[in-house]
């Protein structure tokens, strides 16, 4: 997880208003799906083998 994350996710969990932990979660697995399709689109267009 990348630091921004991190701080979203302690801000989100932590926060004065708590909000539901359930979406928090959602969030964070929403964006990191995101972020290895983006990863992967980013080597496939250039012709290389994508990370693992």
């Amino acid at each position: 997880m990348s630091v921004p994350e991190v701080r979203r996710l302690l801000l989100r969990l932590v926060w004065a208003v708590v909000p539901d932990a359930e979406k928090v979660l959602a969030w964070s697995a929403w964006r990191r799906a995101h972020q290895h399709r983006a990863r992967c689109y980013h080597y496939r267009k250039r012709g290389a083998k994508p990370p693992d």
